[in-house]
């Protein structure tokens, strides 16, 4: 469990009731122990280094932290930064996709979630495209994110159970947490 991680907390920034400083965000996970802790922008994305002798789900602790001092419940989903690298290698995506903000990624809290999204795949949504990952699932949406029948019936069926990021998003956060390797 050591090594780099990702928190990406969902719904932190959206809307008056959960707005989080990044400051604050990054004192509560330094204070949680864990190490190297920064931000991206405004964004509601955490990366941070688990040492070796840290207990616990990191995400279920933050969760709890961020509830009790900071007042605002969410929920919290944990990548590896090894994880991160293998959602980005694995895009099958790219080929079709021309503008990173029209291009998600949903993160799935359960990656049993998965199978609740394959029915999806074997639909036609052009010019939309749709794409599965172990643990995410990759969303084209050609004629913008609001505007994408697929993004709706993505989030019909998972409902709380996933965040997105757009491309753009996920590329910085991968710089930032670096390879895992």
């Amino acid at each position: 469990m050591a090594g780099s991680h990702l928190a990406v907390l969902r719904g932190i920034n959206v809307g008056k009731a959960k707005r989080v400083a990044m400051a604050d965000l990054r004192a509560l996970v330094a204070d949680l122990g864990y190490l190297e802790v920064r931000t991206l922008l405004n964004s509601g994305n955490v990366i941070f280094t688990v040492p070796r002798t840290a207990r616990g789900d990191p995400a279920g602790r933050i969760e709890r932290a961020i509830l009790s001092r900071l007042g605002v419940s969410t929920r919290v989903t944990v990548l590896t930064a090894a994880e991160l690298a293998a959602i980005v290698r694995g895009n099958p995506l790219l080929k079709v996709a021309n503008n990173p903000s029209r291009l998600l990624v949903s993160i799935l809290s359960n990656p049993g979630d998965r199978a609740r999204l394959e029915p999806l795949v074997r639909q036609a949504w052009a010019p939309d495209a749709m794409a599965l990952g172990t643990r995410v699932c990759y969303l084209w949406c050609a004629s913008g994110i609001l505007e994408s029948r697929l993004a709706e019936a993505v989030n019909r069926v998972l409902g709380d159970a996933t965040t997105a990021r757009n491309w753009a998003t996920i590329l910085k956060l991968h710089d930032l947490a670096g390879d895992g390797q």
